[in-house]
Order: structure tokens, then sequence, then C-alpha cells
């Protein structure tokens, strides 16, 4: 586990022995601003963002977050070797910039953070591998971003947050499946996007903002059943749009 650096326990850096004392000159390097050697991300990142020619020297430091910044400057050649980096963090720096291609072995990552960054980048047609991943944010991701066509595979997933997010994605003809679904919020979404024959068989759920979210989207000659719903904001909706087949006139 790593352990936080505070201000007190932080090193001084010793400008007399630093490879790039030289630079202080004019004023390339400025102590407690822009320093390499300082044990501060945010100085760390202002000298190699102005030296980016010098980062592939700290991608072997000690220090983890000096990797993981060197990692954003150095050669891609060079950010290669960092994969197996053993700070998760240097990694997941990694996973930023080493090409869609080349992030296989990283969705394999033991870190979650790794693997959603890799989630995060994959091309949509190559993410099959992580729908299964262990973590749930990974695959909430995968399922943020998996091609339509493939997202009737994860309508079962144990976690409510990624069938959420499937039900905001799949498409409408497909949405009955999720009409069974054991968590409420998750039959919302699918109601308040399904075509109305399939949002007509969700009226009777006994969930009211469900029933709401049916309402919206079924035919109004359906809604007769609702109305003597114990919700008045069900009851009010199944009123207007049954008055308004009349009117020819839907109500908002």
């Amino acid at each position: 586990m790593r352990t936080p650096l505070t201000l007190a326990s932080r090193p001084a850096p010793d400008c007399a022995t630093c490879p790039h004392h030289a630079l202080r000159i004019d004023r390339q390097c400025v102590p407690g601003d822009i320093c390499a050697r300082a044990h501060s991300g945010r100085q760390i990142d202002r000298f190699l963002r102005r030296h980016p020619e010098l980062a592939a020297d700290y991608l072997t430091d000690g220090f983890w977050e000096r990797r993981a910044i060197a990692a954003r400057y150095a050669p891609l050649a060079d950010v290669r070797a960092r994969i197996h980096d053993s700070d998760e963090v240097v990694r997941r720096a990694v996973a930023l910039r080493l090409p869609a291609d080349e992030l296989d072995a990283l969705s394999r990552d033991g870190d979650r953070e790794v693997r959603i960054t890799v989630a995060a980048r994959l091309p949509p047609e190559r993410l099959g591998t992580l729908m299964g991943d262990p973590d749930y944010l990974v695959r909430q991701t995968v399922a943020e971003r998996l091609p339509h066509g493939r997202l009737s595979a994860m309508v079962r997933d144990p976690d409510r947050e990624v069938r959420k997010a499937v039900a905001r994605r799949l498409p409408a003809f497909a949405l009955g499946r999720l009409a069974d679904d054991a968590d409420a919020e998750v039959r919302r979404i699918a109601a308040s996007r399904m075509l109305p024959a399939d949002a007509a068989r969700m009226l009777a759920d006994e969930d009211w903002l469900v029933r709401l979210e049916a309402a919206r989207r079924a035919e109004p000659t359906a809604l007769t059943v609702l109305l003597d719903d114990p919700e008045v904001d069900v009851r009010d909706l199944a009123r207007e749009r049954l008055q308004a087949i009349t009117t020819h006139e839907e109500p908002r």
C-alpha cells in the first residue's frame, strides 16, 4: 500500500547535486515551482511539460508519481516498457498513451482503474473481453460504449448500475427484456424509452414511477387501467392523455 507523503515528510530537492542545475540560469527550473526532483506532482509536471526530452530519464525513477508524470511526456517507445510497472498510477498513465491496439495486456491488469481506462479507450467492437470483468465499474464503462447489437448480453448483469447503463442505450425494440428487472430504477429507465406496446405491459408495475413513465409511452387507449391508480400523478396523466384523444391534442 502506498504511503502518502505529507508536506513535512517530503524530502527537499538538493539543487547542488541536480543534473538540471544549469537550467536555473534562465529560470527553466525554479525551486519550489518548476522542479523535476521535488516530491510535488505539480512541480514535476511543470518541469517535464517544459522539457519533454528529459521525461524518458524519469521512467525508472524511484518515486511513483515522477514515473507516472514522465509517462505523459516520454516518447511512446520508452513508455511501452512501463506496461508492467509496480505502481497502478503509472500503468494507468501508460494505458492513456498506448495505441488502442496495444491495450490487450492492460485489459487484464489487477487494478480496476487501469482496466476502466482500457475500457474507455478500446474500440467498441473489441470490448467483449471486458463484459465479464469482476468489477462493476469496468462493466459499466463497457455498457456505455458497447455496440448496440451486443448490449443484450448484459441485460442480466448482477449490478444495477450496469443494467441502468444498458437500459439507457439498448434499442427501444429490445427494452422489453428489462421489463421484469428486479430494480425499479432500471425498469423506470427502460419504460421511458420503450415502444408503446411494451410500455403498455408495464402499466401494472408495482412502482408508481415506472407506471408513470410507461403511461407516457403507451398508447392512450391502454391507459384506462390507470384511471383508479393509487398515485395522483399517474391518474392525472392517464386522464389527460385519454381526454386528448377527443381533442386530438396530446399533453406535453
